[in-house]
């Protein structure tokens, strides 16, 4: 029986290095010895040279290396449950998490790489009162519980990022650069991120992306009309924001991209004044671009009247010759009602039910302003005005329009969930066409000072509820109001409107950490590796987490031999965490657990996992896992563990 170490791949959120260079190892082997890498040999296969100049284009900053190896330091914290601030625990697929999302995005490797399809994140706009994370490289959970209060005061605290700081712009980076490169390893191959930011860092975030996403997968740069309302400034009322979109392919995501449905404004826009028995339409330019047309689109056109057109200057027409003579005769080229004007081809609104094509302008009226967001948050919560800044559920409405489908059960993520806006809006879509999207939530449980008059109103809201002062509760009270609002105006929808509460904290599994001046009692206090505090439930999640299973999966719980057994998975994961198993429980329960195994066989076989100080010695383990291995087929067993 292998034994799950605190320091065992099973008991971290994975290497992305060692990924990497599995990935490497596999497709050039020969680039490996036993002191690792050949890069003169890797170097060689790629057939040319490595750009190891620093004359190049891209973006540098004081701690990107940095940055970097944090992103890719494995997380050695969990994800505790907490059912009772959660909604519908038992039969929800969404997710809320308390937690410095850099911690949180790294757990959530194994269980959701390449599963999410969208990502939004609203994350702070760096105007110089916005808070920096202060990341830690060597404990990224003990940092977070240190700055959130949660442990001693010594530790980095989150700071306001001022401009005089000398560092504005770099802070920021450094906060941004390693939360973006764990996040692409969350998307799925058809899957898009959009981030919302403005004129501040725009230009440093596009090379960011650029370079953790590509170049080549950077899709738009939308613009939003955050305001309706002109500002009172010297110069100019800034009214946008920018909402900028990379996909982890541009390739797969131009294939699978859905158009957005026709809105009765739209349809409006159609009209059928030459009685076509085919019904209304609406007619848009022959002409295209002459620098994209190809020799066969530049001629002289022969209209029904008679007459010789060319095309305008700089442009050439959008069909060949003989496409277009044959557009002519099936009616499909309009030339003005007297039949002398410039040609159009005709668009069908029969032919275009599919949908419209997204534009980069997306407008309040059709998208909702920080003000609606506002006032709809606010509406949600007493009349309290405690965001400054959310953003209306419209406009997350309209990326999933465009990336989603309503029965396929996507994953919407967004880790800087702020008000709870993503969430909001997922319920609402799925509401609108009886959808089964998922979400999941990453909050910091920011602290609020009611010192602080701009704190103060959302501080009272929280005392108000007899809750902690953080955005945190903040983001689940509007979830859950949203919830309830939800179904009470539609009701006939059946889904999903609950989440599941999870909170980062340290390893359930206490690490070796030897005393030289009392090694004895560090011996005897190891013995048992469990950290004092911690319930079957928070070993069983850990264990999801580090198997790589879903946090909703399905658990169902029997008592074999008088002891809790959980089955995850339809048998991938069966797991039993009491305290004693003697030699007497080892046949009862080891038989009891191989029938049920048999009863479930999943794909793949079943990983059974015990807790290893329940053992009352060696001979009670060495039997139970004697029972499973004989009496379970070879394919029908996957390991047996303890922790």
């Amino acid at each position: 029986m292998d034994k799950i170490e605190p320091n065992d791949e099973h008991a971290t959120s994975g290497s992305i290095v060692a990924e990497n260079v599995a990935a490497l190892r596999a497709l050039f082997p020969e680039a490996f010895g036993e002191g690792g890498i050949k890069f003169d040999v890797l170097k060689q296969l790629l057939g040319g040279p490595l750009d190891d100049g620093e004359e190049r284009y891209g973006l540098s900053w004081h701690g990107k290396k940095r940055a970097r190896q944090i992103a890719l330091t494995p997380s050695l914290g969990t994800l505790r449950p907490c059912p009772d601030e959660s909604v519908d625990w038992e039969t929800t697929n969404n997710i809320v998490i308390e937690g410095d999302n850099l911690e949180v995005l790294k757990l959530l490797r194994k269980s959701y790489a390449g599963k999410v399809k969208l990502i939004y994140i609203d994350p702070p706009y760096n105007t110089g009162k916005d808070f920096v994370y202060p990341d830690d490289f060597a404990d990224g959970v003990g940092n977070y519980l240190r700055i959130t209060g949660q442990v001693g005061d010594d530790g980095g605290k989150i700071t306001s990022n001022t401009e005089s700081s000398g560092r504005f712009h770099t802070n920021w980076l450094n906060m941004m650069y390693p939360r973006l490169k764990v996040a692409k390893e969350l998307l799925s191959e058809d899957g898009a991120i959009f981030i919302s930011i403005d004129d501040t860092e725009i230009r440093d975030l596009k090379a960011v992306c650029d370079e953790v996403f590509g170049e080549s997968n950077f899709v738009v740069p939308v613009i939003w009309q955050k305001r309706v309302t002109p500002e009172n400034r010297r110069a100019f009322s800034v009214e946008h924001d920018y909402v900028l979109c990379y996909a982890r392919s541009a390739e797969v995501f131009g294939e699978t991209r859905r158009l957005l449905p026709l809105t009765d404004e739209a349809r409006d826009r159609y009209r059928n004044p030459d009685k076509d028995p085919r019904g209304d339409w609406l007619s848009v330019p022959a002409i295209a671009q002459g620098g994209h047309g190809t020799k066969s689109q530049f001629y002289q056109l022969l209209t029904p009247d008679g007459r010789l057109l060319d095309p305008p200057p700089g442009c050439c027409w959008r069909y060949n010759q003989e496409r277009m003579t044959r557009e002519i005769a099936d009616n499909r080229i309009w030339f003005g009602a007297s039949g002398g004007g410039v040609p159009r081809i005709k668009k069908f609104l029969d032919e275009t039910r599919q949908g419209i094509t997204p534009s980069t302008l997306w407008f309040a009226e059709e998208v909702g302003a920080n003000e609606d967001a506002k006032k709809e948050v606010s509406r949600l919560l007493d009349g309290a005005v405690v965001f400054d800044n959310p953003k209306p559920t419209g406009l997350l409405r309209r990326m999933q329009d465009i990336t989603t489908e309503a029965g396929t059960k996507d994953i919407i993520l967004d880790f800087f969930a702020g008000s709870g806006t993503a969430g909001h809006a997922v319920m609402a879509q799925n509401a609108a066409d009886n959808g089964t999207r998922r979400y999941i939530c990453v909050q910091l449980p920011e602290p609020l000072d009611p010192e602080n008059k701009d704190q103060k109103p959302a501080a009272d809201f929280c005392d108000k509820l007899g809750k902690p002062r953080t955005i945190a509760e903040l983001t689940k009270e509007r979830l859950r109001r949203a919830g309830k609002k939800i179904k009470a105006e539609n009701k006939l929808f059946r889904g999903d409107t609950g989440f599941r509460v999870f909170k980062l904290d340290s390893s359930n599994l206490k690490p070796w950490d030897p005393r030289p001046d009392d090694l004895p009692n560090a011996v005897t206090d190891w013995i048992e590796n469990i950290r004092p505090g911690r319930t079957e439930q928070d070993l069983l999640y850990e264990l999801l987490l580090k198997l790589g299973l879903d946090l909703c999966v399905p658990v169902e719980v029997r008592t074999i031999a008088g002891k809790a057994v959980y089955n995850i998975g339809a048998g991938t994961l069966i797991v039993c965490l009491d305290k004693s198993i003697t030699r007497a429980d080892a046949e009862p329960l080891g038989l009891g657990l191989v029938q049920w195994a048999k009863q479930l066989a999943p794909a793949g076989g079943t990983q059974f996992v015990f807790r290893d100080s329940a053992f009352a010695d060696d001979v009670a383990k060495t039997n139970l896992d004697a029972i499973l291995r004989q009496n379970l087929p070879d394919d029908a067993l996957a390991a047996v563990r303890s922790l």
